[in-house]
This record gives C-alpha cells, structure tokens and sequence, in this order.
C-alpha cells in the first residue's frame, strides 16, 4: 500500500539513459514514488496537467517545447517543485527566475543529486504543512463553530505562533526554508534583522548569522507584510520592530540604525515609508 505521504515524481528527459540514471537513484528512496517518464515537452505538459505530480525533474532542451515553455503553460496553482536537469550552465539564472527548486548540471554525482532531492522533499513538507492547517482552519469555519476555529483563526493572523514546519498563513510569509550547505534551516520571520539584495539571491541578516536565499528581492518582498517589514533601498528591507534610530546626515541622507548596530541609508524615494516611525 502506497503511504499517504509519498511524493509522486515525474521525469522529464529525451535520453532515455538520463531517465534510467534518475529512476535508479529515486529508487533508493522510499518516500518517492515515480508516477511517470516521458520525452518531450507537449507529453510532460499533458502528464502534469493528468497526474498533477508533487516533483518534475525537467530537462531544459526537450523536444517541441523546451522546459521553460511547459512551465510557462501551466497555471501556477498547477505548477509543481521543479527541479531541472540539462547539460547546460546558461540557463541557471533563467530557472531560479521562474522558481525551480535547483538546478542539476549533467553530469552531477550522487551527492549532488541528493542534496536536490532532500531540498525538494523539505519544501514539500513546509507547503503540505500550509496546505493542511487552510484546510482545518475552513473545516472548522464550515461546522459555525467559533470557539474551535479561534486558534486556527488565531494561527491565521500571526497572533498565535503556527505548528512546526508551518509556511505561509494569512497570505504573508511566516517561515523561511534556507539551504545553508548540506542541511536547511527554517527561519522564523521575527528573528529577520534585515535583508539585502545579492543580485538574484537574498542575504538574510538575522542576529549574529546570515543565510544566503536562492530568491529575488521582488519576490521575497511580495511575500512578506508590509506592517512588519519596509522596503528602504532597491537592495535593503528592514523589519521595523528591529528599527533603534533614525539619523538625519545632511540635508539629503536618512541612516536606519537596527537594534544589532547596522546602519543602513534610506533611499529619498523610500523616505514616507518611515514617516509613521518618527
């Protein structure tokens, strides 16, 4: 019997060998179940939208449509983790812009591969976490029950930490997944100090330690609550509880000054974003 907690792979590649060396060593894992194969891009884009897989390992150059392009035809509540898998360095950056997971260089050694596949299966821990605390919160609400929907509800807002491994609630981000090395830490939105732009990447600033996220600011930003959070450079995002001073240097130049010592200057177009503070 299948468990209920299997991720249901597919594999996306026009050589059959790749396909073979990527089943080999998913078949190592008990957690994985291999829901299909396929060659090209109009068969993986009908396998995907049929089986609605939690994983798609995806060759970048496949035949009719490339990876990209099956991507970009599927709504993105349909979209899977994806991780692509191709020959070719020059698509890095163009794959974590449209948020794969990683990105596997043929050809990469066993390790490689697993260091992937365990940031995979974190992921879709966090996201069915998500998943399932939305679905008891609206059960809850469906049976008029005030009283037992109040700590989901409570959850929801922020107002009650969520459970472990909790991702989003309330549409803004609670908990980040960072891969640092071999493991991943997940990070709770209050402990952020600060946060910088490091071109497609974040660098996360959080007490003594700062993580590196494979993330865009654009995207980082969109995610977290703008009562909390404040935007005051094109490369720099400070959480407002973590605001100590704001310092006037000149008559043109705002300095923030976060409560570890790190200041920070205030772009003049970002300035009426901390008029609320003074």
């Amino acid at each position: 019997m299948d468990s209920p907690a299997e991720i249901r792979a597919v594999i996306v590649d026009d050589e059959p060998l790749a396909r073979e060396g990527i089943r080999m060593l998913l078949a190592e894992d008990p957690e994985i179940a291999i829901a299909a194969e396929c060659g090209d891009g109009p068969g993986a884009l009908d396998v995907i939208r049929r089986l609605r897989p939690d994983l798609v390992f995806l060759d970048v150059q496949i035949p009719e449509m490339n990876g990209f392009e099956v991507m970009a035809s599927l709504p993105p509540d349909e979209l899977p983790a994806v991780i692509f898998v191709t020959a070719f360095d020059r698509y890095a950056l163009r794959a974590f812009e449209v948020h794969a997971l990683d990105y596997l260089l043929k050809p990469f050694d066993d390790d490689r591969f697993h260091d992937a596949l365990r940031r995979a299966k974190s992921h879709l821990r966090l996201s069915r976490m998500s998943d399932l605390s939305q679905r008891l919160l609206s059960l809850l609400q469906s049976y008029g029950d005030p009283a037992a929907a109040a700590p989901a509800r409570a959850r929801a807002s922020g107002s009650e930490p969520p459970p472990a491994g909790a991702g989003a609630d309330g549409g803004y981000l609670r908990r980040l997944a960072i891969k640092d090395g071999c493991r991943v830490v997940f990070l709770s939105i209050d402990e952020i100090d600060w946060i910088e732009a490091a071109d497609y990447y974040v660098q996360i600033h959080a007490g003594e330690r700062s993580y590196l996220h494979r993330e865009t600011m654009h995207s980082v930003e969109a995610k977290l609550d703008p009562a909390r959070f404040v935007r005051i450079h094109r490369s720099a995002i400070v959480n407002r509880d973590r605001i100590k001073e704001l310092r006037t240097q000149g008559r043109r130049e705002t300095v923030v000054v976060l409560a570890g010592g790190a200041e920070l200057k205030v772009a003049r177009s970002h300035r009426e974003k901390l008029s609320a503070l003074r």
